[in-house]
């Protein structure tokens, strides 16, 4: 079942990747961007709780959706893009083994413990 919930995820991503290359930003923007959604991970500097919060927020497919649709809404290419961008970034986590963090700690996630192999 995980091999199968990965491959949905690096599908979902490459439609990321589609969903971008209908705007009119050069192909670097999205390799430099690409790992911002990680700024979410500082809120570990201040607990596990806080840090599993921020992580969530920017790592919610829902909420890259409604920033991505809003943006569609009010012809504003650059919320679309964040919008992509935080869509694209959770699946290439989720692809990699990497969820929603619990406030237990990083490791913690709704795909099971990471580094954890059984």
């Amino acid at each position: 079942m995980k091999t199968t919930l990965k491959l949905e995820e690096l599908a979902i991503f490459i439609l990321g990747i589609f969903l971008f290359s209908q705007l009119d930003y050069a192909w670097w923007w999205f390799l430099v961007l690409i790992l911002t959604p990680d700024i979410g991970m500082l809120g570990y500097l201040i607990d596990a709780k806080m840090g599993a919060l921020m992580y969530n927020i920017f790592h919610h497919k829902g909420l890259a959706i409604i920033i991505y649709l809003l943006g569609v809404y009010l012809s504003q290419p650059l919320c679309m893009l964040a919008g992509i961008i935080l869509f694209s970034h959770a699946a290439m986590d989720r692809a990699f083994g990497y969820g929603l963090k619990y406030d237990k700690g990083f490791k913690f996630t709704h795909l099971g413990e990471i580094g954890h192999h059984g």
